[in-house]
């Protein structure tokens, strides 16, 4: 089956928690994809969609020329895919097609995965975030990438 990507639209709001759910140990609520998508005007998600199913979605936001990753996510069934390589893809592409010159994000210091994934992109480490995961305590690297 072929990978859709699209644009973020409200009928993915409650998949898009679903999945948050099944990744992270802190999800986020429906209510907060709800204010992602209908109210924060800064906000950018996307989603990747196989047979008309989510199986990933990624999102940023556009604070003046520079774009904060706030999450990327798969489905842990269709990993390993592509998925998140073409996510981070048309966000990047989107992006600085819009006047963003530089991106960044927070990735869990042992998310080996999400780091070299990262690394393909042109971001590198640039800091550490002490104790940035409540549910563990775990320090965050702090990336950049540059245009």
């Amino acid at each position: 089956m072929d990978l859709v990507l699209r644009q973020a639209e409200i009928r993915d709001i409650k998949p898009m928690a679903e999945m948050d759910a099944l990744c992270f140990t802190t999800p986020w609520s429906e209510r907060s994809f709800e204010r992602e998508i209908k109210e924060n005007r800064l906000a950018f998600y996307i989603v990747a969609e196989i047979g008309g199913r989510l199986v990933g979605y990624a999102g940023l936001w556009c604070i003046e020329d520079e774009g904060h990753i706030t999450n990327v996510a798969v489905h842990p069934d269709f990993r390993r895919r592509g998925i998140g390589k073409a996510l981070i893809s048309v966000l990047l592409s989107h992006t600085i097609q819009n006047g963003i010159r530089s991106h960044t994000l927070e990735v869990r210091a042992s998310n080996e995965a999400a780091i070299s994934l990262y690394k393909q992109f042109g971001f590198e480490p640039a800091g550490l975030r002490k104790n940035y995961y409540e549910d563990n305590g775990e320090d965050a690297i702090i990336m950049w990438r540059k245009e």
